[in-house]
């Protein structure tokens, strides 16, 4: 087990541990009630529990994972669902480039295990913490990076695991979406602290209200696409004017 350990998590500075641990409680209450949210509708769309567990935690990922439900309800090709989820997820292919300096030391075990546990707010908050630091690649870094992932990973996993265990016991007129969209609210305020960020949501929420019609829910995979898209152009410009504003200070 400690080999396994080492072989997957870069050495770890304690103090940092702690400091990504409790960055992490309080936006962790959110991701557990999204994960519970997320758990019973996979079970209520008739989802078999090897299953649901199966993909909650191969997953990992809620968005994409309410993404593709309604796809699977309503019979669509595997190749859209795959392509749904794979859009729906690919900011992450973002979030890494931006985290790149910080974790190019790892071994490639240790990069592909970061990744896995790698989570929107957990994102955020690391680049609040250590965006502007001189020096990447640091222990204190890693162990906050990992401290804070343990607690999203632990919140989501746990909180999927129940509401799949009790989705059958959930009454429909609990009122389960509107549930799913105060977490999700909960979980992506916090994030709009950027332009880029925010340029891609604004785009992505008025895009998703314009295509709602289109069939399959493709109409969710354009405004996912054209969010990142607005957010990867909108960013040089962005980082631009911020270094333009700092040289005239």
């Amino acid at each position: 087990m400690t080999k396994l350990r080492e072989t997957l998590v870069p050495p770890l500075d304690p103090a940092g541990w702690r400091e990504g641990l409790r960055s992490m409680v309080t936006p962790g209450i959110a991701i557990a009630a999204w994960g519970v949210v997320t758990g019973v509708a996979m079970v209520k769309v008739g989802m078999s529990v090897p299953l649901a567990l199966l993909m909650t935690i191969v997953v990992f990922a809620g968005s994409a994972q309410l993404a593709v439900l309604p796809l699977l309800v309503s019979g669509a090709p595997l190749p859209i669902v795959w392509v749904t989820a794979l859009l729906v997820n690919v900011r992450f292919v973002i979030f890494a480039a931006a985290m790149r300096s910080y974790f190019s030391q790892l071994t490639w075990k240790q990069r592909l295990f970061a990744g896995y546990i790698n989570g929107d707010v957990g994102f955020a908050l690391f680049l609040m913490r250590f965006g502007g630091a001189p020096e990447r690649g640091t222990t204190f870094q890693w162990g906050y990076f990992f401290g804070n992932a343990t607690v999203n990973w632990a919140s989501w996993q746990v909180a999927s695991i129940v509401g799949i265990l009790l989705g059958g016991l959930a009454p429909t007129e609990w009122g389960l979406e509107l549930a799913a969209v105060l977490a999700l609210v909960a979980v992506v305020v916090p994030m709009l602290n950027r332009v880029p960020v925010l340029a891609g949501v604004v785009v992505t929420a008025v895009l998703s209200v314009a295509t709602i019609h289109i069939p399959l829910k493709l109409g969710l995979v354009i405004s996912v696409l054209a969010g990142v898209i607005a957010a990867v152009v909108v960013a040089p410009a962005h980082v631009s004017k911020s270094a333009h504003a700092k040289r005239a200070a």
